[in-house]
């Protein structure tokens, strides 16, 4: 039983990039602040990141749920998660977009998604009530921080104010930049792990199947347990490098992680985190490339 702790949908890209515009102009690609960039796979071509291709990539890949979270390059896409959700109730969680510019929607969401590192006020301590909404109304915060340790200092106080908020550190905690180890350590504390959406990108220059990311994982895990460690594909972006599939294969075929290790780190640890129900194995495919 498999669960993504990091993939992204939306119907139409709408978002920023340091204060300039991000949309879709055909063919997978999008303006990125005024840089053409391959956005999704080059199959993917009307500029639409569904929720009916997510599934049918997790049904192939063996995937049993999905967390779904936002980035400020797309935009806000709570209405359409909504939906999406209201399609997929029992194998989607969606997080509603904290803008800064209020609280959060949270009715029908099950979390709140933070791009911490993005934010104009980037003193986390400034932003407290959104966290102090989460824990009052039973939700999880899905935060990605600034580099390193620049707010973890803050991180720190506000999971002491705030004991019974379940909080998950994306992106590995940026593992690939200095100091990224304090961010790690923020699970030491019971109510919140870390999930490692993006870590193919963050290899990528050394491509699968990513023995140091394999080390990382490792590494993390003599820090505060594999107990405290979920995968996450970071899908779809990540998918114009690699197959969805590719993106948990390289962990369920590494030796240096035990099978024990792999069942918490690819879904047990993302049920209990996330409160996913029952969920069902899907069916394996032969596809046609197999004897």
């Amino acid at each position: 039983m498999i669960i993504d702790a990091h993939t992204h949908l939306w119907k139409r890209q709408n978002g920023t990039v340091n204060g300039r515009p991000v949309f879709d102009i055909g063919g997978g690609k999008s303006s990125l602040g005024g840089e053409t960039r391959q956005m999704l796979p080059p199959y993917m071509t009307n500029g639409e990141n569904t929720a009916e291709i997510l599934v049918s990539n997790m049904d192939y890949a063996g995937v049993s749920g999905a967390v779904v979270t936002q980035e400020l390059m797309d935009g806000n896409q709570n209405e359409y998660l909504l939906e999406a959700k209201r399609a997929f109730p029992d194998r989607l969680k969606i997080c509603s977009f904290y803008d800064e510019s209020g609280l959060p929607d949270i009715e029908g969401f099950d979390g709140i998604k933070i791009c911490a590192g993005k934010l104009s006020e980037q003193n986390l301590l400034k932003h407290e009530t959104v966290f102090a909404l989460a824990e009052a109304n039973n939700m999880f915060i899905s935060i990605d921080l600034a580099d390193g340790d620049k707010q973890t200092g803050a991180m720190r106080e506000l999971i002491e104010q705030f004991p019974k908020l379940k909080i998950a550190i994306g992106h590995f905690g940026m593992v690939t930049r200095d100091g990224w180890r304090e961010q790690i350590k923020l699970a030491q504390n019971e109510n919140v792990f870390i999930e490692c959406g993006g870590i193919t990108w963050l290899f990528n220059d050394e491509f699968y199947p990513y023995p140091s990311a394999v080390r990382a994982i490792c590494d993390a895990a003599e820090l505060v347990g594999f107990e405290k460690l979920m995968w996450g594909s970071d899908y779809p972006r990540t998918m114009t490098a690699i197959t969805y599939k590719m993106s948990l294969d390289f962990i369920e075929k590494s030796r240096q992680i035990e099978e024990s290790d792999k069942k918490l780190f690819l879904g047990e640890n993302a049920q209990n985190f996330y409160g996913f129900g029952e969920l069902t194995v899907p069916e394996k495919i032969k596809n046609m490339a197999e004897d």
